[in-house]
């Protein structure tokens, strides 16, 4: 027996030698504390600083925002900061989506200055031993140069030292006031220009950049529409066995994230019965009843990007004759509003149509009976749809007046929600319903970028009642052809 191993070993060795050497490499991937190329080459492609946007983007997008920015006037953008859930424990950290945009880092504290003199100088943190020991390498100086591009780099110690002199020179500063640290606003030389009028809101020019979409960036919003349409039917699918929302909530998110998606866009809205007539409804913890409706707002975020889709249907299978009626008219509305979708029209526009068709759908049925707003509002106080990129309501101080461009993405999302506690007929009473769906605005009209998430009462009944294992992968396969 001895004899034969070692007989195996030996022949082995030239084998495992020659793998060895043309295997391992002396060249060490160095972790910046998020994925490049080198280190994850499934993700990005060579030339990218995160997935499907390239070096050339991010030094594009700076170039833009210096153009649309006073001379002589500074932009100070500050990463997110980490939020605590306890004293040792972090929440989930997400990325400011203005530093994230100019700049491509992942990562909290850091501080970018973008000036027309100096470019983008980025201030980054320099981790000790004792954090990387304990979360990981960040990214530094070098990193800030070699993978971020910028033009000057220094350590966050000397931002102190820096900065001042930087906004002494300057006409005017603007910053992000959303994610501004104390680390540059007490500085004596910032407050001294915001007493005199010169500290303006950055985000004025930031979302005005980021209103209108890049090819790239459609490319990360359509595979992120497509993902949570896919977890979005595997969930439906789900809720005949097991309506709780609690679960469809944990389904969701399984789903997206087995997709490719890093996390939710926001937390799931799961509203059964007359939890769907609470418009942000967030806890999740009911079982839903045998014929009640469920409604579920879902969004997953892929590399930056995110989605959001809304459909609403009954777990059991079958649409009542009064979820039925009220769902249709939703549903009208949904594709009436959609056909105004094209460059020229305001979303506003978009709106005012919908609570026309709402209004008027309402009143034949009998739930509204004044001609008031007030009435109206009570069914609905939320808009017909919403900008969506980056942010969930993304570029939000753009205008609902603007007129739509194209590779503009919104929202079309009509609803119903109305309470237990309404005053009118008791078989309306404790119901919400929102069929919502991502629309590009295109050069000739719009896509749909959800539109191969069913919403016909026909072909949710259908695809409800006739899934079975076999069924369902054949309904899943179809939905990623369709969406492919």
């Amino acid at each position: 027996m001895h004899i034969l191993v070692r007989k195996l070993l030996q022949r082995a060795t030239p084998f495992k030698q020659g793998i060895v050497r043309r295997t391992y490499s002396t060249n060490k991937v160095h972790d910046i504390g998020q994925p490049t190329p080198a280190t994850h080459p499934q993700l990005l492609k060579e030339g990218e600083i995160t997935p499907g946007i390239t070096t050339e983007e991010y030094i594009s997008r700076r170039k833009r925002l210096l153009e649309v920015l006073p001379e002589k006037s500074l932009a100070i953008i500050a990463a997110a900061p980490i939020k605590m859930m306890t004293d040792v424990v972090p929440y989930t950290f997400r990325q400011d989506a203005d530093y994230l945009y100019i700049t491509g880092c992942q990562q909290p504290g850091g501080v970018a200055v973008l000036g027309h003199e100096c470019g983008l100088c980025m201030f980054m943190p320099e981790a000790t031993r004792h954090d990387v020991i304990w979360q990981g390498e960040v990214a530094g100086v070098d990193a800030a140069l070699e993978t971020f591009k910028a033009e000057k780099a220094h350590p966050l110690s000397k931002l102190r030292d820096i900065l001042p002199g930087m906004i002494r020179g300057s006409s005017k500063l603007f910053h992000n006031m959303q994610t501004a640290t104390p680390m540059y606003t007490e500085l004596d030389d910032f407050q001294r220009a915001a007493l005199t009028g010169k500290v303006k809101d950055l985000s004025n020019f930031t979302h005005e950049l980021r209103w209108i979409k890049s090819p790239a960036e459609l490319k990360l919003m359509k595979e992120a529409a497509s993902i949570v349409c896919q977890g979005l039917l595997q969930t439906m699918f789900h809720s005949k066995m097991y309506p709780h929302e609690g679960m469809l909530a944990a389904k969701i998110e399984y789903e997206s994230k087995m997709r490719g998606a890093q996390r939710m866009a926001f937390n799931p809205v799961v509203g059964g019965g007359s939890n769907g007539s609470v418009i942000h409804y967030s806890r999740n913890d009911q079982k839903i009843k045998n014929g009640d409706l469920v409604l579920m707002d879902v969004g997953c975020e892929l590399h930056g990007y995110v989605s959001d889709l809304t459909r609403t249907w009954p777990p059991c299978g079958s649409f009542s004759s009064v979820h039925e009626e009220l769902y249709n008219l939703v549903l009208e509305t949904n594709k009436e509003s959609m056909k105004l979708c094209r460059p020229g029209v305001s979303l506003r526009q978009i709106h005012n149509y919908s609570v026309e068709m709402l209004c008027k759908g309402f009143k034949e049925i009998g739930i509204l009976k004044g001609s008031g707003s007030n009435s109206y509002h009570q069914l609905n106080p939320t808009s017909i749809g919403h900008y969506l990129g980056m942010d969930v309501h993304d570029s939000s101080n753009i205008s609902y007046d603007r007129l739509l461009k194209p590779g503009v993405v919104i929202t079309i999302e009509p609803g119903v929600y109305i309470p237990s506690i309404f005053d009118g007929p008791d078989r309306y009473r404790g119901i919400g319903i929102r069929i919502e769906d991502e629309v590009l605005i295109t050069e000739t009209g719009y896509e749909v970028l959800t539109g191969s998430m069913p919403k016909e009462v026909k072909h949710i009944e259908s695809l409800l009642n006739n899934y079975s294992r076999g069924n369902g992968m054949e309904a899943q396969n179809n939905l990623e052809a369709a969406s492919s």
